[in-house]
Order: C-alpha cells, then sequence, then structure tokens
C-alpha cells in the first residue's frame, strides 16, 4: 500500500465537527465507528470518511494503546538533556532514534541539546545504557538527567 505524501508545511484546516471527532477519540481511539457517530450526530460512513481524511492529511498519525509501565516491570522514567557537538548532532539522535529505551527525542534550542525521555525497568539498566550506549557515542559533551518521583498529569496526543 502506497503512502499518500502530504504537504507538511501547509496547515490542514478542520472544522467544528473534526474537533469533536478528535476530542473523541482522544478519550476513546477504539470507539466503533457506529458509536462515535451516534456522539456526534453524522452517519457512520461520514464519520470514517472523515477520519480516513484527518489521516491521509497527517492530522492523525496514527492509534496506539498507552501502557502503563509499571504494571509490565518498568519503574524508571528518566529525562536527560545531551549536549552534542554540532558536527555530530544528527548521527547521535538518529542512533538514539534506534534505543528500545528512548520514548522520545527532541532538538530543542540551546547549545546542540537533545532533550530525550527513557523507560528502564531499574537503576542499573538506566547506567548500563548511560555507560554503554549514550557515553559511547561520538560528540557527547554532557548529560543532564532527572529522575520522575512522581507523575501528575501526561496527556498523549494533543487537544484542539
Amino acid at each position: 500500500m502506497q503512502e499518500k505524501a502530504f504537504d507538511e508545511t501547509k496547515a490542514i484546516e478542520i472544522d467544528d465537527i473534526d474537533r469533536r471527532i478528535i476530542a473523541e477519540l482522544n478519550i476513546n481511539g477504539r470507539i466503533s465507528y457506529t458509536d462515535l457517530a451516534k456522539e456526534i450526530g453524522l452517519s457512520r460512513v461520514a464519520v470514517q470518511s472523515r477520519i480516513n481524511a484527518l489521516m491521509e492529511g497527517g492530522v492523525i498519525e496514527r492509534f496506539t494503546a498507552v501502557i502503563n509501565p509499571e504494571r509490565i516491570g518498568i519503574h524508571v522514567s528518566a529525562f536527560f538533556n545531551v549536549e552534542v557537538e554540532p558536527k555530530h548532532l544528527h548521527a547521535v539522535a538518529d542512533q538514539l532514534s534506534t534505543e528500545p529505551f528512548v520514548t522520545s527525542l527532541y532538538h530543542m534550542t540551546g547549545p546542540s541539546k537533545l532533550h530525550m525521555h527513557g523507560l528502564f525497568r531499574n537503576n542499573q539498566e538506566m547506567e548500563h545504557f548511560l555507560k554503554e550506549k549514550l557515553y559511547t557515542l561520538p560528540g557527547i559533551m554532557s548529560v543532564d538527567c532527572q529522575v520522575l518521583i512522581n507523575r501528575y498529569k501526561s496527556r498523549m496526543g494533543m487537544r484542539l
């Protein structure tokens, strides 16, 4: 199946109905087209067509399950600010993007900073990742790590 290309620089216009559909999907991504149609007040076919258009336009990137890490034995959530020599920035980002422990990775403003989040079973697993995977990458200048103590709010997706 060939993916339909879209212009990432052009904003997609969405109306109030699209916003309501997205809001419902943020609450329950597994809701059926029929149930969603009842909530929105449209036909099932109209809702399905709108969701398909939102997906093809790149507004909805994907549907996913949200996993509670602690329920599967992952107890360390950490945020890292990684300072990288500018000439190595893209190579480091590409390498870290492949690491299974890394859940998100962003290039932030400032002196070649990568902001990274990682999940680990325990501190020993995090230490192994740091020593064997992160510190060994060429161009790493410094790493600042903050371990999460308590999560008060976490939102997947965005609110419209």
